[in-house]
């Protein structure tokens, strides 16, 4: 069964603090610990490398033992009936180990490494990345995450997914991170928007629902009442 209909979906970081991995920006979140200037910016790699790579190395260890919960599975059971795009500020692989496709990350993937020199050059990493690992190209390999004051290359394509959105959904972010926040302004007038988090964020559309509360509890049946509603039209 399927529908024409598209959803996009924006995710951010509380999606995943549900599945037990810290947010950045929380009282007690990963930036009480450390300056985003030392280890989320061009000048902290130029001045401290191996700062950066310890940082991002526990990153992805965080992500590799956690497991996507139940606000990633249901958006992974959207596409078998909508054309579903996903586009996620985060930089875990929890939507796709959920079993979606169609995922954007904006921010880059904690499980890639790429060339310091080169963004195109692109490996898989699922282990550490030390000071001297090379990528093929030669060059030192860093975590394939877009830093602060780093251009966000997805966004432009991230855009293009939402101006053709029939619904969109957002979930788990306070939309406060630029340029990613943005990306409710190019809805389509009319468009429904759907807000879903502890503290729903403002969206200045015409059509918006919040739904206040954790993702992995209200995502799942209203997931469900959109599949059901498929069948009344």
């Amino acid at each position: 069964m399927s529908s024409t209909s598209k959803i996009v979906i924006l995710t951010g970081a509380g999606i995943s603090a549900e599945s037990g991995l810290k947010t950045f920006r929380d009282a007690d979140g990963l930036w009480e610990n450390y300056s985003i200037e030392d280890v989320a910016t061009p000048d902290g790699w130029q001045r401290n490398p191996k700062l950066v790579l310890d940082f991002y190395n526990q990153r992805r260890r965080d992500v590799l033992a956690a497991q996507p919960n139940a606000a990633h599975r249901a958006c992974a059971r959207l596409q078998d009936y909508f054309d579903t795009v996903v586009i996620t500020q985060n930089i875990d692989d929890l939507h796709e180990r959920a079993g979606s496709r169609n995922v954007l990350h904006l921010h880059g993937e904690i499980v890639k490494a790429r060339s310091s020199v080169d963004p195109d050059c692109l490996v898989p990493m699922t282990g550490d990345i030390q000071l001297g690992d090379k990528c093929p190209r030669g060059s030192q390999l860093r975590p394939h995450v877009v830093w602060f004051g780093e251009a966000v290359p997805m966004m432009e394509e991230a855009a293009a997914e939402t101006r053709t959105a029939s619904q969109l959904i957002v979930v788990g972010t306070s939309l406060r991170v630029y340029p990613a926040a943005s990306l409710v302004e190019f809805i389509r007038p009319g468009t429904p928007v759907t807000v879903i988090d502890p503290a729903p964020a403002m969206v200045s559309a015409r059509n918006v629902t919040t739904l206040p509360g954790k993702a992995s509890e209200m995502l799942p049946p209203f997931v469900e009442k959109l599949i059901a509603a498929l069948g009344r039209t």
